[in-house]
Order: structure tokens, then C-alpha cells, then sequence
């Protein structure tokens, strides 16, 4: 069974000067401002595609480790994950890398199991699949919430 989600941008005017706003259809939680120059210089209180990658990418991370962690016995008490992508104009416009830092408390698990169970999330979740095409992912998991 397909799950359907949509989110919907209306853009005016050209690239550099133009401005547009995204609509979470789906959930309806709000509408929010993109510009250029929010996602290739300052964000001034606007969102760009890299930050909703970024969101996008941390939820699904902290779902497909909890779900892991879970099958493998050891349930969660604490997953926190953060994603930074990095969009660059440099050879032209891209995404060029994405780090994952997860720090998560996880009763009962060893360092290896954590280490092992943390790289299966990252290979396995659908953002991250989706993704593949990023020159770089990385990830920086430890155990303990700093």
C-alpha cells in the first residue's frame, strides 16, 4: 500500500529576485517563504529545499534506527538526530554532502551494537536511498545524549 504525501510552491518572478512560498498540504501545518538568497546565502527567517532535505532526513533516520534498535532488541529510551546538508553553486547547483550526528540513550546495548545498528539506519532509510546521488553521507553516532 502506497501512502500518498504533498507539498505545494508558488514561485513569482525569476530566480535571483523572485520569491515563492511552500504549503505542507498534507499535514497543513503551515506555509512557509523560500527565496535564492534564503538557500544560497542568508535564510532571514526563510526555509529552503536543503532544510526541508534536512528535516526530512533526521525524522527518517530517527525512525528506521528506533525501528532497528527495536528489532534487535534494545528499545530507544532517547533518539536525537540532526542532519546539515550542504547546497553549493560551485560547478553548478548541488547538494554536496550530508552529516548525520545521533546521539541516542539505548539501554543494554553494546558500542558495537549500537555502531552497527546506527550504519544499517542510515544505509536503510528510504531518505537516505533517495538521496544516493549525494557525493558524501555521513554519519557520527554515539551513544549518550550530550
Amino acid at each position: 500500500m502506497a501512502v500518498t504525501r504533498s507539498a505545494r510552491t508558488a514561485w513569482n518572478g525569476d530566480l535571483a529576485s523572485g520569491s515563492g512560498q511552500t504549503t505542507f498540504e498534507t499535514s497543513q501545518i503551515g506555509t512557509f517563504d523560500v527565496t535564492w538568497r534564503a538557500r544560497a546565502e542568508a535564510a532571514e527567517g526563510k526555509t529552503s529545499p536543503e532544510e526541508l532535505i534536512a528535516a526530512a532526513h533526521a525524522t527518517c533516520y530517527s525512525m528506521a534506527f528506533s525501528n532497528i534498535l527495536k528489532t534487535a532488541g534494545h528499545t530507544p529510551e532517547h533518539i536525537d538526530t540532526r542532519a546539515e546538508v550542504d547546497f553549493s553553486t560551485d560547478g553548478g547547483a548541488h547538494i554536496s554532502e550530508i552529516r548525520l550526528t545521533v546521539r541516542a540513550d539505548v539501554p543494554g546495548i553494546t558500542e558495537e551494537e549500537f555502531a552497527e545498528a546506527a550504519q544499517a539506519a542510515k544505509e536503510g532509510c528510504p531518505v537516505s536511498k533517495a538521496l544516493a546521488g549525494v557525493e558524501s553521507i555521513t554519519l557520527d553516532a554515539k551513544l549518550g545524549v550530550e
